[in-house]
């Protein structure tokens, strides 16, 4: 396996980075932990005869119209493409999903995995998504409002830096990650320390997107500690 690194100013994916011969590539859109949503057409570059491109779109329920999805593309070969209903519609523990692609490497996919890969509740959760019967896409508009309004606070603070994201979480870098993560634990708040992702460092936190309430005693606990 080999890692092919974002551009460490903007996390941007350059295709260039892909080995021409690499025949499994997974990417995630919007990424985790930096929040980029990258174009489909950048993605759709990435597919070829003979190459298996993995997009995981488990965050793409919560950008608006799912822009750059490529979820209805059944003319690129080898395009997989992995989506969630445990983000947006806060089912965490279910594992509930779903997987487009070819016939052939669903078959494959299929020939391999476990003999009881969902469970009962899992489908319940499927089968309400598949009527309609869960949140409508109003949530995206409502995490973009609240994710906004996040992140400028969060940019007020002196040395905080915030990278734009189109999921429901920012990734941020803050002067001294430990002690500011220790301060945050003291005050009852727990963060996504970010150093186990490939490229980023202890300074790092990955944020959530949630209530007003809980941005505002975040944003004051966050002033007190860095």
């Amino acid at each position: 396996m080999v890692r092919a690194q974002r551009d460490p100013r903007d996390f941007s994916l350059d295709p260039e980075v892909i080995d021409p011969a690499t025949d499994l590539v997974v990417v995630g859109n919007p990424n985790n932990p930096t929040g980029n949503l990258d174009p489909a057409a950048t993605l759709a570059g990435l597919t070829r005869p003979g190459r298996v491109l993995v997009v995981d779109e488990a965050f793409m329920d919560l950008v608006p119209a799912e822009a750059e999805s490529l979820a209805r593309r059944g003319d690129l070969p080898g395009l997989v493409v992995v989506r969630s209903l445990t983000k947006a519609w806060a089912l965490p523990g279910l594992r509930a999903g779903f997987l487009l692609g070819p016939p052939d490497v669903v078959a494959a996919l299929r020939a391999a995995r476990q003999p009881w890969s969902v469970n009962s509740l899992a489908l319940a959760a499927l089968e309400a998504y598949g009527n309609g019967d869960l949140p409508s896409a109003a949530v995206a508009g409502e995490v973009a409002l609240a994710r906004e309004q996040l992140a400028a606070r969060l940019r007020s603070l002196p040395g905080v830096r915030v990278w734009p994201s189109a999921a429901n979480f920012l990734l941020i870098r803050v002067p001294d990650g430990p002690a500011a993560r220790r301060g945050l634990l003291d005050r009852r708040i727990a963060v996504r320390a970010a150093a186990t992702f490939p490229g980023l460092t202890p300074h790092h936190f990955r944020i959530a997107v949630r209530t007003a309430a809980d941005h505002e005693r975040l944003v004051t606990a966050l002033a007190e500690v860095v």
